[in-house]
């Protein structure tokens, strides 16, 4: 189960942790399947073989370690392997054996294993201590080795085996000296014809060919160029142009060149001079099949079947294709990248964890410097101990250990992590060696040369500007694009970028860069990403001095300059900052009312502005704009001080009208119920935004109780989160079937969920089945739009730094959040509630429809959950019911899962959806990932200044948000059936069993186990 997080507290269930705590001889088939639905997606076990993994499930143990907390020593002799779930450990090695001394020399991840010493009772080879809190999946020795001794193929290559075996090949697969690297500075293979094509490319590779014999047979021919013939031969352009005819699902030619490469890589197609990138120029390509001269035709069979098979070819091409134009870019000598190049090279940067706290400017430079580098088999050696340092690396695919002298291996690094920059920046010798752990690992590579380089242009190109010895605002020069330099270039040649400042002098600087025009600059741009992030480190309450400070109330006294440039001068400072209070007003929207600060700015600003449009009459232009948004401001806060009431069902989507959905507002009221030990309940009546504290105040006076009560989220499970007294908002963070409940400390163990929480105890089929599949998911996608378009911008930010840290409210974010878990249960549990596996067959071509539907509408959101619902366990277990559902559904299916694909951060997805027009509703729990990981991965405040860079980057996510909603949702609605109120009313209160549990009992009383 893939859950959407609306909150710290609302974590997905920790049920598998229950049944991980449980003795393994007491797990039940139920409690495993629980287990695997968890650990499948979990990094360290991705590649172990299904019978492996339900083995470690009966035989592994839950832990949970608090940050700072020693897990062993080095020396200790091992007791148990562990693998990382969630958060992080240090790695640190002494050469005395003294912790005193001891030094990090690297962190594990989510994803990685460590602890294999266990297999041969060698002393532990270094020290671990927990970075943060973390959790660990641990399996005992005993167990461990009867797992290795029962699947050992399946392990050898995924455990870092023992140092020595490693060692013994060093000699032979030590990587190639610098020197001796061929002039396009890569490490590959790159000669063809030593290369076996996989059987998957070599049938793609006959597929395409047979259908271009099919449908365009003049495009394998005979060609003459400068006097020579080249037999039987494609042209690149003509193949992309036939490509791109050919499927939908192929979107550019870019696309299409990363297609042809794939085959270009595998020496199913070549170019008659053995070059290693396929270009969308006129050259010459040919296919395997027609380099010997006597290659029969295809047969007329062979040609039916070979376009039967075509749309099924193309998608997995055009899945494999991006990964292989990326490497087709990165082999090109850095001087040889074009901009388009550099562009795709950047795109990926951004999603490689080892580099989320470098700059903008930073990650632009490495695009132009990275070089690929591959190496094909295992226990190669990268680099030596002791070596000079010669590059940094960046693990692209694939795993390395690092291995230091009489230690062995001391831990392993695995895609996104980074190593050897130690080397370089301290200008030592190689602290470890790396050894290749698994066969075909790819890398990026920075040479020290360049990392130097980039080093010395980032400080060069850093202005600082001080105040009492102190930067209060630190820029980045670069040359402007739109004009090129010459020598004894102005400054005027150069742009300036906002890299930290104090937010007084940050907001100072982009308003003396705001151009007057109305040409759009990077500086607006900028100053778009302050007025959208300020809240996270200069709230209003301190904005709006600093604002109506920099508005000047005189013209310029200076002695220099005439009257008219003196008045120039004053009228475009006061331009600019109503431009920017206007664009203040314009993004935070009804947000402002909340506060009372805001509107008094607001009146006081336009007071002003009127006094000084009486002496300075081109400011006029301005004031029926600043009246406008003064009067519905102001008017606006009085009304919402008659707080509006908001009734329970609006939070529990329930019993929903037919009318448009509105936003949430923080000082909106809500009835709800609190519930007790004994199942009975007191209804409170508070603002939306009230915290726990208050809450907690409200039942004790309803209840006449003094005691110190607890705040608790029960969920369905019986899983419970007691929530701090400074949570806010806490009505809308409960799970899909949660409540809240009241008691006292020792009364916690003693809370069980309310039947109604355990969900429906039969489906709905017998209405659902009678509405269309287009009429479900048109009115699906109507509703969730309206809870797409009621989340504010800034909610995003608020749930990124944490709404404690903001004092701020994410309710409407939060609903829209709890929509896709509803969902995704709706599906698994109608298909769980539906005994007859006719009508259970029926069902699941039903969900596929309907996720078919919600895709072609760009609800992408809901898409996704419906195919996320169809993947879990309980479901996807179901082998008779899908041994039933149509080849052409599972087909369907198949491609859903694969724009799911998570690998490259997602990158399947993320091409399809850069390709669409608004309106969409994206995937909206990839998009608090990414805010999340820029937040996790760079400080806010760097050597006390704000780190503007990190509110661009989050800022440009927020915006990505923007963009999907900049046209209004209105498709063509389906034909109007007699039943469109049902259907609306349908989708707006799914029934839903939310325990994982339940449902995975139901799915066995389904279709029991087979032995």
């Amino acid at each position: 189960m893939v859950a959407a997080h609306t909150s710290s507290h609302s974590s997905e269930s920790a049920e598998w942790i229950i049944c991980l705590d449980k003795r393994p001889a007491e797990r039940s088939g139920e409690d495993v399947d629980i287990i695997l639905a968890r650990l499948k997606n979990v990094k360290a076990f991705e590649r172990f073989h299904p019978s492996l993994l339900q083995q470690i499930c009966l035989c592994g143990f839950y832990e949970c370690l608090e940050k700072g907390i020693t897990l062993y020593r080095q020396g200790d002799i091992g007791t148990s392997w562990y693998a990382v779930l969630s958060g992080s450990l240090d790695v640190k090695v002494s050469e005395t054996l003294s912790y005193q001394d001891a030094v990090t020399i690297c962190t594990l991840g989510t994803g990685t294993a460590f602890g294999e010493s266990i297999l041969d009772n060698t002393p532990r080879h270094a020290t671990i201590v927990t970075r943060e809190f973390s959790e660990l999946l641990r399996i005992e020795q005993r167990e461990f080795r009867s797992l290795w001794e029962k699947y050992h193929q399946c392990m050898a290559g995924l455990l870092a085996p023992p140092y020595g075996v490693m060692e013994s090949s060093c000699s032979a697969d030590r990587m190639p000296d610098k020197e001796n690297i061929s002039n396009n500075a890569f490490v590959s293979v790159s000669k063809h014809q030593n290369k076996v094509p996989s059987e998957k490319i070599l049938r793609a590779g006959k597929i395409l060919r047979n259908a271009i014999l099919s449908r365009a047979p003049h495009m394998i021919r005979d060609r003459k160029y400068h006097l020579k013939t080249y037999r039987q031969c494609c042209v690149g352009i003509e193949l992309v142009d036939w490509q791109m005819q050919q499927s939908s699902c192929i979107h550019s030619r870019i696309q299409a060149v990363g297609m042809w490469q794939v085959l270009l890589e595998e020496g199913v197609l070549n170019h008659v001079d053995q070059e290693l990138s396929f270009q969308d120029k006129y050259l010459f390509y040919r296919f395997l099949d027609d380099e010997q001269e006597d290659t029969p035709l295809p047969s007329e069979d062979e040609r039916r079947e070979s376009l039967e098979e075509l749309q099924d070819t193309l998608l997995l091409l055009s899945q494999i294709g991006p990964d292989a134009h990326m490497r087709m870019i990165l082999k090109k000598h850095p001087s040889e990248r074009a901009a388009d190049d550099l562009e795709i090279i950047y795109e990926e940067l951004l999603h490689i964890k080892a580099l989320s706290h470098l700059s903008t400017t930073v990650k632009r430079e490495l695009a132009g410097v990275l070089i690929f580098e591959s190496h094909a088999k295992a226990g190669t050696v990268l680099f030596s101990q002791g070596e000079e340092g010669t590059s940094w690396y960046i693990i692209l695919k694939g795993s390395v250990n690092v291995v230091i002298y009489g230690k062995g291996v001391v831990c392993t690094l695995h895609e996104g992590d980074d190593f050897g920059k130690l080397a370089l920046v301290n200008d030592a010798p190689r602290a470890a060696s790396i050894v290749l752990r698994e066969d075909n690992c790819h890398f990026l590579r920075v040479d020290k040369e360049d990392f130097n380089r980039i080093l010395r242009d980032v400080e060069a190109n850093t202005v600082r500007l001080k105040e009492h010895g102190q930067d209060v605002l630190v820029l980045e020069k670069s040359i402007s694009s739109s004009q090129t330099p010459v020598h004894g270039a102005s400054s005027s040649h150069y742009k300036y970028k906002v890299m930290s400042g104090t937010p007084e002098k940050i907001l100072e600087h982009l308003l003396e860069m705001m151009r007057m025009d109305s040409q759009f600059t990077e500086s607006d741009s900028a100053l778009d990403d302050f007025v959208l992030m300020h809240c996270v480190f200069i709230p209003n309450n301190q904005l709006c001095p600093v604002l109506m400070a920099q508005y000047p109330f005189r013209t310029v006294t200076a002695s220099q300059g005439s009257a008219q440039e003196k008045l120039d001068y004053t009228l475009n400072n006061k331009r600019r900052v109503i431009r920017l209070v206007m664009q203040w007003t314009a993004v935070h929207g009804d947000h402002l009312q909340e506060e009372d600060v805001s509107v008094t700015f607001l009146k006081e600003f336009l007071m002003a502005v009127c006094n000084d449009a009486k002496a300075i009459p081109p400011l006029r232009d301005h004031l029926t704009e600043l009246e406008r948004i003064v009067k519905r401001n102001a008017e606006d806060a009085t009304s919402s001080q008659k707080k509006h009431k908001i009734l329970l069902r609006q939070f529990s989507m329930g019993d929903e009208k037919l009318h448009k959905r509105q936003p949430i507002k923080s000082n909106d009221e809500i009835l709800f119920k609190v519930f007790c030990c004994d199942h009975t309940y007191t209804t409170i009546r508070s603002p939306v935004a009230a915290s726990v504290r208050e809450v907690i105040s409200a039942v004790a006076d309803k209840l006449g109780s003094a005691e110190d009560l607890l705040l608790v989220n029960l969920s369905s499970s019986g899983e419970k989160v007691v929530f701090k007294p400074n949570d806010v908002s806490v009505f809308s963070t409960l799970t899909v079937n949660g409540r809240l409940f009241a008691c006292r400390r020792d009364q916690l163990d003693s809370l069980t969920p309310l039947p109604e929480q355990e969900g429906p105890s039969s489906g709905s089929l017998a209405s659902f089945e009678l509405m269309s599949s287009k009429d479900v998911a048109y009115h699906m996608t109507s509703y969730d739009w309206e809870l797409f378009h009621c989340v504010h911008e800034l909610e995003l930010i608020y749930h990124t730094f944490g709404r404690k840290n903001v004092k701020k409210t994410t309710v409407n974010l939060d609903l829209f959040l709890r929509r896709f878990n509803e969902i995704q249960f709706w599906v698994i549990t109608e298909v769980c509630l539906c005994s007859q596996l006719s009508k259970r067959v029926q069902l699941l071509k039903k969900f596929i429809k309907i996720a078919a539907h919600c895709k072609d509408y760009r609800n992408l959101n809901t898409f996704f959950a419906i195919i996320m619902g169809i993947s879990n366990p309980a479901v996807s277990r179901l082998s008779q019911t899908w041994e039933k559902l149509p080849s052409k559904f599972k087909k369907f299916y198949g491609e859903f899962e694969n724009l799911m694909d998570p690998s490259r951060n997602h990158r399947a997805y993320r091409l399809t959806v850069a390709k669409l027009e608004p309106p969409i509703i994206p995937f909206m729990p990839l998009l608090i990932k990414d805010m999340t990981f820029t937040h996790e991965g760079n400080k806010t405040v760097i050597d006390n200044l704000v780190n503007f860079e990190k509110m661009r980057m989050i800022a440009n996510t927020v915006k990505i948000v923007r963009y999907c909603r900049s046209q209004p949702f209105s498709p063509d609605s389906p034909l109007a059936s007699k039943n469109h109120p049902e259907v609306r009313s349908y989708v707006c209160q799914l029934n839903v069993i939310d325990n994982q549990r339940t449902l995975t009992q139901l799915s066995h009383g389904l279709e029991p186990r087979r032995s």
